[in-house]
């Protein structure tokens, strides 16, 4: 028997907290779960900062990652197979690709890629392509299997339907986040029903559709998705943790830059700093090891590194107000000139944040559509509408961004008036004008 049909002598299972059980029946999945590139998904938070803010939040990139490809097993083994639609050939492919999807993570995600300038998915394709386990395992099962496995991750692969999979409006990747992120940070706004999705998920040549009669639980899924994304996802108090990581990493980076005597040596940053990290440098790095330089950092003579690792140890974190730059650029530019007059420097305690999120979209002539649509099958089961044109719920909210905007910065400093007590004054008075 080749070795992508070989199955394990007895299933294994993960107890899962969202779906019970995850099951594992392939050789090649279970070998790929074994990989040390694929462990190393257990010292990632999978919502990175957001445990300042909800506790429970200490879930990882390998707990969601597994919970992705039980999704993905369920709908290709369950509700595809035997479908004329659907090619047998691809169930392996969309397996492993639901598995690997966020195996190029770094260490606190996206905050960490935007202060070094990373792409994840590219150290995703680097993972899977270069000389890891995971390669290993993948070119067992056929030599060009490992291109074919990136090209699904990296949306080029020729069947858009196994893409779709993992990613389009409504895919296993979502579905399993929402409900699992709701779950360990106990909230309800992520619950949907996956159940009826999956019993209404249908295969079609481009993408997988709906059958019409579970748009409801369609609709329910895409406004779980809004309320997770405004409740948690963008909760200013893990924005502002964020911001604190972040300007913590750009002080070390700057002090490196200019050749800082680090009492504790960033080893770890270095190819980072020097913008030439590589994948086995890039491998090296979780959470544990940020936090360690943080900790360390505590100790450091510079008092900007100093006090901002602080911060981020002890959730001593950043104070907000609503700010919108558009319209108070000057409040703005006078604020910093005053931080500065304060002794407080503006480029890492003074910082504006915005997020952003379009919680459905689809193609309409003239207007450049950011995502792939989501179709209704018709009762007929050939035809298929956009979701729009038959859900008023989603009519009302399609093409329509949300954009959130805060200002963060330390009220203990401002309220320290050991020093430049009118100055700082100033800064409070002028904040106090934005609260209203």
């Amino acid at each position: 028997m080749s070795y992508a049909k070989q199955k394990l002598k007895e299933e294994k299972v993960f107890k899962d907290p969202v779906h019970r059980y995850v099951h594992v029946r392939d050789t090649v999945i279970w070998d790929l779960i074994g990989t040390k590139e694929f462990q190393r998904l257990r010292r990632i938070r999978q919502l990175g900062t957001t445990y300042f803010t909800f506790h429970g939040a200490e879930h990882s990139r390998f707990n969601h990652s597994l919970g992705v490809y039980e999704i993905v097993r369920r709908i290709v083994d369950d509700v595809f197979h035997g479908r004329p639609e659907w090619n047998l050939d691809d169930r392996l492919l969309s397996l492993c690709a639901a598995l690997l999807h966020d195996v190029g993570h770094g260490p606190f995600s996206h905050s960490f890629e935007k202060v070094f300038g990373l792409d994840h998915e590219e150290y995703t394709k680097l993972i899977v392509l270069g000389e890891t386990d995971i390669n290993r395992v993948l070119s067992k099962v056929g030599h060009d299997f490992p291109e074919k496995v990136a090209a699904v991750i990296n949306k080029t692969y020729e069947n858009k339907l196994v893409v779709s999979l993992i990613s389009s409006q409504i895919d296993a990747d979502r579905m399993d986040y929402l409900q699992r992120d709701a779950y360990f940070t106990g909230v309800s706004y992520g619950r949907f029903d996956m159940e009826r999705i999956l019993r209404v998920i249908r295969p079609r040549e481009e993408q997988a559709v709906f059958k019409q009669s579970g748009m409801h639980a369609v609709e329910d899924y895409i406004m779980s998705r809004y309320q997770m994304y405004w409740q948690v996802y963008f909760h200013p108090v893990t924005r502002s943790a964020e911001v604190l990581l972040s300007k913590t990493l750009h002080r070390a980076k700057e002090l490196y830059e200019e050749g800082y005597s680090f009492a504790h040596e960033p080893v770890h940053f270095k190819s980072l700093f020097d913008g030439e990290c590589t994948l086995i440098d890039y491998l090296k790095l979780d959470e544990s090891v940020v936090m360690f330089y943080f900790q360390v950092w505590q100790e450091e003579e510079d008092a900007i590194l100093r006090d901002l690792c602080s911060r981020f140890m002890n959730r001593n974190l950043f104070k907000y107000i609503e700010f919108d730059p558009t319209e108070e650029t000057q409040k703005y530019t006078e604020l910093e000139e005053l931080f500065r007059r304060a002794g407080i420097d503006p480029d890492y305690y003074l910082v504006h944040d915005s997020s952003s999120d379009l919680p459905y979209d689809f193609y309409r002539p003239g207007i450049e559509s950011e995502r792939q649509p989501i179709y209704l099958l018709m009762k007929d089961d050939v035809t298929l509408q956009e979701l729009s044109t038959r859900s008023e719920i989603m009519k009302a909210i399609s093409g329509k961004r949300r954009t959130d905007h805060k200002l963060y910065f330390p009220v203990d400093l401002l309220r320290d008036e050991s020093s430049n007590r009118t100055v700082k004054r100033k800064i409070r008075n002028i904040l106090e004008i934005y609260r209203k």
